[in-house]
């Protein structure tokens, strides 16, 4: 028979497991879990941060979770802090995480890197590449094509909703609109969706610690990398192309690649991740929908930014490794330390709020307030701009074309993601019409 460890024995036991596993240097490819200790930002109670998260961040917005190999691993929760952390320059932090993965006998397909991965002088040059791509005058020429593809994916919900029948938001809308477009804004085929949907997934899962995601990073790198190879012959019309034609000369396959494949990742799954939860809070909210139908800017506007701010899906900034001691909040963190900022918390701290508003509420009337959605300082998140283009006008023309959009499950039965850094729901069932008797969604 075997009995049951008490919380805190079960905890040590794992930090021991991990540091004897890493005991010849620190391969984060070989962690297999991760200790409870760490994983409170990464997990939520339905659309919230747990109730522990936040008196965390009411009681101590700067926190020691473990020590783990030998450094401490903290937690930043309260705005002003997070946002000191992640305003922090190259000086005081590191991004690099390559630091910790073992790359020898690793294939270019396997090497560990990305804007949000690398520190200047690199991360400033590959930014370069990237920053005019991304001006709201680029961006502009997308807007008539993010049109086409969000209508297409609404014929196809109202093809699949006939009759009454419930429709999958995720496979039909949610992820289907960021994935069509940014393989248009690449120059890349949508051939393989349902592919890349579980790919996606599978690179923010830390269920299984770092092993799982480093696996299903190595496919979709490959797949790029390939895509740059084919094209430095025959450079397309997407953004891959235009960098051939610019930068060929600067870039090898495997460095473009990597630039393509921050692109790629994040241009899809954090917006599948909004659209998908989104669309549940407008169809349980009649004032958001009422708002995205007014034909008003600003109100589209004010119900994407309340969107964005309360939902963050993006729940954890990458860590952070400080060079030097750093004093965060008034709390002392030492050389070495590892630094996580929870961007959800932060968003829903109440030190933004006015009054007695309550930032635990989804509030689509809310004055635009200031949040962390898309990070802070020299890793905001390049395709910011591109994000609300895509919100705006995919949430807009869904509550246009389904004002009766309901939910065909409630909140309670959908199956959320469990330890991931970006936050998600596997499936979500709707009625895109009244026709069918609706499920509660209080």
């Amino acid at each position: 028979m075997r009995l049951p460890l008490p919380g805190p024995v079960k905890q040590r036991l794992g930090v021991w497991l991990l540091n004897r596993t890493m005991r010849n240097g620190i391969d984060l490819r070989k962690l297999r879990f991760l200790p409870d200790s760490v994983t409170l930002p990464l997990k939520r109670d339905g659309l919230d941060p747990l109730p522990e998260m936040m008196r965390v961040q009411a009681e101590e917005p700067v926190r020691k979770l473990a020590d783990m190999f030998g450094k401490g691993v903290w937690l930043v929760s309260g705005y002003e802090e997070s946002k000191e952390v992640l305003a922090g320059g190259a000086d005081v932090w590191s991004n690099d995480l390559g630091q910790f993965v073992s790359q020898e006998g690793r294939s270019d397909e396997e090497q560990i890197g990305g804007l949000g991965m690398t520190d200047p002088p690199l991360h400033t040059a590959l930014r370069r590449y990237l920053t005019p791509e991304f001006t709201m005058r680029r961006l502009a020429r997308l807007q008539p094509g993010i049109e086409a593809i969000v209508a297409e994916r609404l014929d196809a919900m109202a093809e699949a909703g006939r009759d009454g029948a419930a429709v999958d938001m995720v496979e039909q809308f949610a992820f289907a609109v960021p994935f069509d477009v940014i393989c248009d804004l690449l120059g890349l085929p949508v051939d393989d969706r349902g592919r890349f949907l579980e790919l996606g997934v599978a690179r923010f899962d830390l269920t299984e610690g770092g092993a799982g995601a480093f696996g299903a990073a190595a496919h979709t790198r490959e797949f790029l990398i390939n895509a740059v190879r084919e094209q430095r012959g025959n450079p397309g019309d997407g953004l891959i192309g235009a960098l051939l034609k610019e930068h060929g000369d600067e870039l090898d396959d495997v460095t473009l690649g990597g630039i393509a494949d921050g692109v790629f990742l994040g241009g899809y799954e954090t917006s599948a991740s909004m659209l998908a939860l989104g669309a549940y809070l407008i169809a349980s909210t009649p004032k958001a929908g009422e708002m995205l139908r007014s034909g008003e800017a600003a109100q589209v506007d004010q119900v994407v930014e309340e969107l964005l701010r309360h939902l963050c899906v993006v729940q954890l900034a990458f860590l952070r490794f400080a060079k030097t001691d750093v004093v965060v909040g008034g709390v002392q963190i030492k050389e070495g330390d590892a630094v996580g900022v929870s961007l959800l918390a932060a968003n829903r701290d109440p030190a933004l709020g006015t009054g007695d508003a309550d930032l635990g509420v989804f509030d689509p009337s809310r004055a635009s307030t200031r949040h962390l959605a898309f990070g802070w300082g020299m890793h905001r998140c390049v395709g910011a701009e591109l994000a609300r283009m895509e919100l705006r006008t995919a949430l807009r023309m869904l509550a246009e074309r389904f004002p009766d959009l309901a939910m065909a499950a409630d909140l309670s039965e959908l199956d959320f993601r469990k330890l991931s850094a970006v936050y998600g729901v596997e499936a979500l069932p709707v009625y895109t019409g009244a026709s069918r008797e609706t499920v509660s969604t209080a």
